[in-house]
């Protein structure tokens, strides 16, 4: 579709909607924004942006009639696409695009885009540290934090933006089209949004869409899902497993990884070398790698980051260490298989602290993989009962429940010993007591910080 002479509503005046309008006024877009909150702040919202006084704010409620004066609407990630306004305006036959779909229309260059259940924010930061090292224009860009329509106008036929993109973005790409793209895994995650988990899948592998067998797309070998996925894959597969060797990809053996290519198996690394911990990174280091090659760095530069890169801010970060206990944030650890693989990342007896919004996610599996490390398991937020419930139907009988962070943090350090860890994995969402995952673990590091030795 052609935007010229078309009328757009964005919804959503979060970070993602507000790019998303600050764009199409830019490119002089008969533009119009909506938010449901009637109750919006307003001055708050035009002191984050001028330039949105520039055009019609609609609050609380849309009429079929104002939704007919509309071609094209964009959606912030947030926004259900089933919603019944959604459908509504999906019945009037306006098209419903969403902030990636946007931003891929006016961006110029090449785009390299992740998804996945788990380890999308370490492998995209690794891939743009990689790609930078190489290409003089790059942009980083997505669910990481970066809305990809704040910088599409900056791109040129130069530019590799790296892009981290959500199955909440998925559901509304219709031309996007990145010249490689990697599902790293799929576990279950979201249901009370995609309700079930062919939904889900659909929009995961829909980063493939339009992707042909010149283009590249990077799986997971041990994923079953992504391993049958690769058959009906409209693009060139590349893998990548940490339990096998492959005739062709990159694997991971004796603490090495290696790249399989053309008859030949070079190392690529040992992991020692290396500043990120557990199994699942180096999946992450293998997806980063098989992205690389495929646009053309070379491996030497592939190797210098991969020596200096240090993990993202709240994955497994190291906070500090006091009285001999250790300190992890994992409060991207918002699903049980990404609070699985924090856990078997620590190599010491640890106090764990889970809990939080209930996203529909079942926990045995999680529960499961204490395998006698998890010395305690300190439950907060909505989910705490439920998960107090499944950890003693599987045997796990230490567990404590507390009203708030701050009591649950300090109890773990009046009861850990030098040589213990005190891990937040929370394998759940952090709505309802933070605002997002990212205030719940600068939260936990200020906390852990000021508590006395």
């Amino acid at each position: 579709m052609n935007l010229d002479g078309k009328k757009v509503l964005v919804v959503g005046t979060g970070i993602s909607g507000i790019a998303a309008a600050e764009l199409l006024i830019k490119k002089n877009i008969q533009t119009t924004l909506f938010d449901g909150n009637k109750d919006l702040d307003i001055e708050k919202l035009y002191a984050k942006s001028e330039i949105l006084k520039s055009i019609p704010l609609i609050l609380g409620e849309l009429s079929e009639e104002q939704m007919k004066e509309f071609d094209v609407t964009v959606l912030s990630p947030g926004v259900p696409t089933d919603l019944p306004m959604v459908n509504a305006m999906r019945d009037l036959g306006i098209a419903i695009w969403g902030e990636i779909e946007l931003a891929y229309y006016f961006a110029k260059g090449r785009i390299v885009a992740i998804t996945g259940t788990n380890g999308k924010t370490t492998t995209t930061a690794l891939t743009g540290e990689i790609m930078s090292e190489y290409f003089a224009d790059v942009k980083v860009v997505g669910n990481i934090g970066i809305p990809y329509t704040s910088v599409a106008l900056d791109t040129t036929e130069d530019t590799v933006t790296v892009a981290e993109i959500s199955s909440f973005q998925l559901e509304t790409v219709h031309e996007f089209k990145p010249i490689v793209s990697a599902i790293l895994n799929i576990t279950p995650d979201h249901l009370n949004r995609h309700h079930t988990m062919e939904c889900y899948i659909k929009a995961k592998e829909d980063i493939t869409m339009n992707q042909t067998k010149n283009e590249v797309c990077v799986l997971n070998y041990e994923d079953e899902v992504l391993r049958e996925f690769a058959v009906t894959c409209p693009a060139t597969v590349i893998f990548f497993s940490s339990q096998r060797r492959l005739e062709s990809g990159f694997y991971y053996a004796d603490k090495e990884i290696h790249y399989a290519h053309g008859g030949e198996d070079e190392v690529v690394i040992h992991v020692d070398e290396l500043n990120i911990l557990g199994e699942h990174n180096y999946e992450n280091v293998m997806s980063a790698c098989a992205m690389a090659v495929s646009v053309g760095v070379p491996m030497d530069a592939i190797r210098t980051v991969l020596r200096r890169f240090q993990a993202v801010e709240h994955r497994i970060e190291y906070v500090t260490e006091k009285r001999g206990v250790r300190f992890y944030n994992d409060s991207k650890g918002t699903n049980p298989d990404a609070a699985i693989k924090a856990i078997k990342a620590m190599n010491r007896p640890t106090y764990l602290i889970g809990g939080g919004y209930d996203k529909a996610s079942e926990y045995d599996e999680w529960i499961e993989s204490f395998d006698g490390k998890v010395k305690e398991l300190v439950l907060i937020g909505q989910t705490a009962e439920k998960i107090q419930e499944c950890a003693h139907k599987h045997g796990f009988f230490n567990t404590v429940i507390f009203e708030t962070f701050e009591e649950a943090i300090c109890y773990c350090y009046e009861k850990s010993v030098s040589g213990d860890a005190v891990l937040l994995s929370p394998a759940c969402a952090s709505w309802g007591m933070f605002a997002n995952y990212e205030e719940r673990g600068r939260i936990f590091k200020e906390i852990v910080r000021g508590l006395k030795e």
